[in-house]
């Protein structure tokens, strides 16, 4: 008979956690409770992030090797410290969850969940995103310094719109650059501008950039996916792990660091600890207080350079 005293159900921030020795990653050889408590152990950076904003988790509960799957309502799963939204936000799908707090995340790994995505808007004015999303997808066969040099140029074409954007590695092999705006422009709008980008960096880069997505149009060039400025679209979240060998996580870097790292997978849910010891401050701790629109000029400017 299998044993159900409570140290077979470690405690991990009020969530007893089955299983806890079960290997979900073969390459680092971490263990779901390790899961766990890293969730628990990042809750503050985390959930900043997660709080507020619909979510869709990726289950994998044979762990990392396993299949996986995206899941944006409770369904017969108990996780009850899980929010679930209004049904009149997605009437035509089962409701949205949100996770406020760091109890939901480790409820969540505890129900076989390894990432945590969020889309672009706020629960309370889902209609009015408060950020553009790029996601810079590369060919598998080219070096880190071209992730780099595009990163870098998503940048520059960024500053000379007058914006500011934030930076984070994916935990994959890309990088995320973030763009906070005002609620104030509709779902189609923040799309067309991030399409604006994605296509200008093309035509000034072509032999670098790729506009179209899909494995034969990147073949040794990147992918400036602005596809996930769509409703219902969503991105992982910073400091959440990705399902893949090793674990990594998506992390937040200032733009400084981009040349000193050496990959988007540099940090996982067994080193991150280090980084967050050492760091002097949150490199997005001026996030929140960015002001700053996707005015009908720079629209026109955008579509001028095109």
């Amino acid at each position: 008979m299998a044993d159900k005293s409570p140290k077979s159900r470690p405690d991990v921030g009020g969530i007893g956690i089955s299983n806890p020795q079960r290997v979900i990653d073969e390459h680092s050889g971490a263990t779901k409770l390790q899961l766990a408590q890293y969730y628990l152990a990042v809750g503050q950076w985390l959930t900043p992030h997660l709080a507020k904003r619909p979510l869709s988790i990726v289950r994998a509960p044979d762990g990392v090797g396993g299949d996986s799957f995206f899941q944006r309502h409770c369904g017969r799963l108990k996780m009850p410290h899980m929010r679930v939204l209004d049904k009149s936000l997605d009437p035509e799908h089962a409701r949205l969850i949100q996770a406020d707090n760091v109890t939901a995340v480790v409820e969540a790994a505890q129900m076989g969940t390894i990432e945590f995505h969020t889309w672009n808007a706020r629960s309370d004015r889902i209609d009015k995103p408060d950020r553009v999303v790029f996601d810079l997808d590369p060919d598998p066969e080219l070096p880190w310094s071209s992730m780099v040099e595009a990163t870098n140029m998503t940048l520059d074409l960024l500053d000379e719109l007058d914006l500011r954007a934030f930076l984070k590695t994916s935990g994959g092999r890309g990088m995320h650059v973030v763009v906070p705006i005002e609620r104030r422009h509709s779902w189609d709008c923040v799309n067309e501008f991030a399409r604006g980008v994605t296509v200008r960096l093309a035509k000034e880069a072509p032999e670098q950039i790729a506009a179209k997505m899909g494995p034969k149009n990147r073949v040794g060039k990147i992918f400036v996916d602005y596809l996930r400025n769509q409703r219902g679209a969503s991105t992982v979240a910073a400091y959440s792990a990705r399902a893949r060998p090793g674990l990594a996580v998506s992390v937040p870097i200032i733009r400084d660091e981009l040349e000193q790292i050496a990959g988007a997978d540099q940090w996982n849910i067994l080193n991150l600890h280090e980084r967050l010891d050492a760091q002097q401050g949150d490199p997005w701790a001026d996030y929140s207080s960015v002001r700053q629109s996707l005015s009908a000029q720079l629209l026109r400017d955008l579509a001028a350079r095109q």
